[in-house]
């Protein structure tokens, strides 16, 4: 395989882009059921897991080539939900959140 055969058309890049962190997002929810002891931690590992789970769908759905289904529209609208409360939960959990600075 040389570098002409290649295929680094944007959308190709996304889609791969977007497998990764799907199987990342996957990869530490489930980190997050067998391997992790602390609760926080557990919470933590499957806040990021939905966070890069969700956006590697929303990737897709963005690149793809057919037209989008009812599946793709409720992603769509309920995706970015999921994500924003996993982030939201992921800024009060952080080190240190909620202590007075003083």
């Amino acid at each position: 395989m040389s570098f002409a055969d290649l295929n680094l058309a944007p959308d190709s890049i996304a889609w791969t882009g977007s497998w990764i962190a799907t199987g990342i997002g996957l990869g530490m929810w489930v980190w997050s059921w067998v391997g992790e002891k602390s609760p926080i931690q557990k919470l933590r590992l499957r806040d990021c897991g939905v966070v890069l789970l969700f956006s590697g769908i929303l990737a897709r759905i963005v690149v793809q080539d057919r037209p989008m289904m009812a599946v793709d529209w409720a992603m769509v609208f309920l995706g970015p939900l999921f994500i924003a409360a996993a982030l939201w939960r992921l800024a009060r959990t952080a080190a240190g959140a909620g202590t007075d600075p003083r």
